[in-house]
């Protein structure tokens, strides 16, 4: 395919081996649901980005992100200590964007979003395929790279979304991670031997209504092999999935998800699983993160509990077992 994903005002769809240069957007033949073009101003403003970052090691559990939904942006991050149960998070609005800067470009360039007391910034490098996170926010100063290593092969994704929109989206999880966390005196280690993370860049034009169910880890399984996975419900199901497991950077695509928990009360235990059979997991939530605003245009009903996965992963003729590996599970309406 092309360097850039929209070619002839059409955007390709599918599953992409290949890096994908550029998300450019406003060569997309953009039309209403009654077949009017819409001008580039309305292209814009009808545009929604976000990057989620999730680092983990047996100690703790850290997510950080940036959203671009033009009416506004939202940044946040939290860490969960394992052993102290203890929740500390913050999380910043701003009205039109203001302050906010996402690149086109999956694999390089700096997303980053500044606001009076705290400063993001992703940064990807398109040589390399590590990923810088740099964080100050009140107590919270994060200073991490996720390296992904020689072979890495990260999951893009673009399907349809509704009558007339698009989704792109790029996942890696299982990815060896070295920084430090700071939370006021206390200083958390990430050792790439022990410390692993995962990588969410997605934009589009996506449904104006949407929900979904999110499962991703990222550890060692029993026998010492990096795992992660990617899996999700709701959305990027339409003649592609973006459910993927990573092992030692290899990325072994899997069947539609299924998930299995309480809504009413998300702390209970989760199953998920493949309708392939080559997933079957356990998932016991520690905590959760969550948010609800309504801002009229904008809304966003969002919970992430965060936890340990345990069950049986398979490739092939080959079985993996899981025991207490961290990750995260999602439950989220959102409209944009």
């Amino acid at each position: 395919m092309s360097n850039k994903l929209v070619v002839n005002g059409e955007p390709s769809f599918g599953r992409f081996s290949q890096p994908v240069g550029e998300i450019n957007y406003l060569d997309y033949s953009y039309h209403s649901v009654m077949d009017k073009p819409l001008s580039n101003w309305r292209k814009r403003l009808k545009f929604n980005q976000f990057q989620f970052v999730g680092m983990m090691n047996p100690e703790l559990v850290c997510g950080v992100a940036i959203v671009d939904l033009k009416y506004v942006s939202n940044a946040f991050v939290y860490l969960y200590d394992f052993k102290r149960k203890k929740l500390t998070e913050c999380s910043f609005l701003s009205p039109l964007a203001l302050g906010t800067s996402m690149p086109l470009t999956p694999d390089a360039g700096a997303a980053s979003y500044q606001k009076s007391g705290c400063q993001f910034a992703m940064i990807a490098d398109v040589e390399s395929g590590q990923r810088q996170i740099a964080v100050q926010a009140d107590q919270i100063k994060i200073q991490a790279i996720l390296y992904p290593g020689r072979g890495y092969q990260p999951l893009r994704v673009c399907s349809r979304a509704g009558y007339n929109g698009w989704s792109y989206t790029q996942k890696a999880a299982g990815m060896p991670v070295e920084g430090e966390i700071r939370l006021g005196d206390d200083v958390y280690r990430l050792s790439p031997d022990t410390a692993f993370g995962s990588s969410d860049w997605s934009a589009g034009y996506m449904r104006r209504e949407t929900s979904w169910n999110w499962a991703c880890l990222s550890g060692l399984t029993e026998t010492g092999e990096k795992v992660g996975l990617n899996l999700a419900a709701g959305v990027n199901e339409t003649g592609v999935t973006e459910n993927g497991l990573w092992l030692n950077g290899r990325l072994i695509d899997l069947g539609l998800a299924t998930f299995e928990f309480q809504r009413k009360d998300p702390m209970r235990t989760w199953r998920i699983s493949t309708t392939d059979g080559n997933l079957d997991l356990i998932f016991e939530p520690e905590g959760v993160r969550k948010e609800k605003i309504d801002m009229w245009l904008v809304a966003s009903n969002f919970k992430q509990m965060f936890g340990r996965y345990s069950g049986e992963v398979k490739s092939g003729r080959k079985s993996y077992r899981l025991n207490g590996v961290p990750g995260f599970a999602e439950d989220h309406f959102a409209r944009w």
